[in-house]
C-alpha cells in the first residue's frame, strides 16, 4: 500500500497459531485468541514482567477462552502468572477474560475511569428483552420492518454472556501519564470515537505503540451511535482523536493492533482513517440532496450488502456519520408518519 513513496508494511504475514505466541519486540508476545463473529479474532499482548506478565486486553470468556488461556499459560507463558490485565477500552472483546485473570491470579485491573464503570455496569445489566429505548432507536433509523419484528421478541447481546464479572477495585490510567510495563516507559495517549477515553500506548524509548482498535489496517473500527446516548457525536471524537495522534506518529513505528496484523507506517495510516470517514461525508452530501433515513445510507456508506450479521454495527454507524452533519449544521430531520427520521441537507 503506497503513498508518495511511502508503505504500509506488515512484518509477519501470518498470525501466531493457535497456543502459540510471536515476539514482535524483546519481552513483547503476541498472541491471538479466537473470536465467534466476523471479525474473529482479537489480539493480546504479554509484556515480560520478570516473574509475571501484564496482559494488553484478553479476549472474550467462554470455556473455550479459558482453555486456550490456560495453554498460552502452560506454554509460551512459560506458567508464569498475569500480574496485571492493561484494558484498552471497555469493549467485550477486549475486557471478557479480565475478572477471570483477576480471580485466578490476583492480577490488577488498570483502565481508565470511563472504560472500568462501562464494562461494569454493562456486565451487570442483563436484558432479557429489547428496551424500549432500542425499538425507539430502530423505528428511528428506518429498521427494516421484518428485522425489526425479529429483533423485538429476541433476547439481545448481553455483556455477561461473554464477560467474567469484574470485580470491585482497579487502577486509573489517565491522559499523559507514564506507565512502566515489559521494562519500558510507555506514554499514555487517549484516542476515542470507536469506544470513549480509548488507551493507546507510545514507548519512550522505541518505536512501538500498542493500539487496541483506535489504529487498525485494512479496516476501520466501528464508530457507532447506540440507543443509551441516541445524540451522540462520534466521529467529532473520532477526527479529533485522529488529529490528536496522528501528530506523535513515525514511519519506524511497529503498531500493534486489536485486530489484524502488526504494521509500519503509521503516518500514512493515520491520515487513510481519517479519509475513510471524510469521503463517506462527502457522499452522503450528494445522497442526501433528497430525504433519506439511516438504513437508507447502507449502500452509499459500506458498498456491500448488509447481512443480519452485522445491521446492528452498520445503523449505529450510519447514525454516527448523520449525527455528525446535524451538529455541525448541514443536515436537518423530520419524522416520517412511522417515526423513523428522515435527514436531509440544508
Amino acid at each position: 500500500m503506497m503513498d508518495g513513496g511511502l508503505l504500509i508494511h506488515h512484518p509477519w504475514e501470518a498470525p501466531p497459531p493457535r497456543g502459540g505466541a510471536t515476539e514482535v519486540a524483546p519481552g513483547i508476545l503476541w498472541l491471538r485468541i479466537p473470536l465467534p463473529m466476523v471479525l474473529d479474532h482479537v489480539n493480546v499482548y504479554a509484556l515480560d514482567e520478570g516473574d509475571s506478565w501484564t496482559i494488553f486486553d484478553t479476549g472474550f470468556y467462554s470455556e473455550q477462552s479459558v482453555a486456550l488461556w490456560e495453554e498460552l499459560l502452560a506454554g509460551p507463558l512459560q506458567g508464569r502468572p498475569v500480574s496485571r490485565v492493561i484494558l484498552t477500552h471497555h469493549h467485550p472483546d477486549h475486557i471478557g477474560m479480565a475478572g477471570w485473570f483477576m480471580k485466578r491470579f490476583g492480577a490488577s485491573l488498570w483502565a481508565t475511569r470511563t472504560s472500568w464503570l462501562l464494562a461494569r455496569m454493562l456486565i451487570m445489566e442483563v436484558e432479557n428483552t429489547p428496551t424500549p429505548q432500542a425499538l425507539e432507536f430502530w423505528r428511528a433509523g428506518g429498521m427494516d420492518p421484518a428485522i425489526f419484528e425479529a429483533r423485538r421478541t429476541e433476547r439481545p447481546y448481553n455483556f455477561s454472556d461473554v464477560c467474567a464479572p469484574i470485580p470491585v477495585g482497579y487502577r486509573r490510567i489517565a491522559a499523559g501519564e507514564v506507565i512502566r510495563a515489559g521494562g519500558r516507559e510507555w506514554d499514555v495517549r487517549m484516542g476515542g470515537g470507536h469506544a470513549p477515553d480509548h488507551l493507546t500506548f507510545w514507548a519512550r524509548d522505541e518505536a512501538l505503540v500498542i493500539a487496541g482498535d483506535q489504529i487498525l489496517p485494512g479496516i476501520s473500527p466501528n464508530i457507532g451511535v447506540h440507543p443509551a446516548e441516541p445524540e451522540a457525536d462520534p466521529l467529532a471524537d473520532w477526527f479529533a482523536a485522529c488529529d490528536r495522534l496522528a501528530a506523535h506518529a513515525r514511519e519506524d513505528h511497529l503498531v500493534l493492533p486489536g485486530h489484524k496484523l502488526p504494521f509500519t507506517g503509521l503516518p500514512l495510516r493515520m491520515r487513510q482513517l481519517r479519509e475513510n470517514h471524510d469521503t463517506a461525508l462527502e457522499r452522503l452530501h450528494e445522497f442526501l440532496r433528497e430525504p433519506h433515513t439511516a438504513v437508507d445510507c447502507f449502500p452509499l456508506l459500506f458498498r456491500r450488502k448488509i447481512g443480519a450479521d452485522v445491521y446492528g454495527l452498520a445503523l449505529a454507524e450510519s447514525v454516527a456519520h448523520l449525527n455528525y452533519l446535524l451538529h455541525a449544521g448541514e443536515v436537518a430531520r423530520f419524522r416520517r408518519a412511522d417515526d423513523a427520521w428522515l435527514w436531509q441537507m440544508q
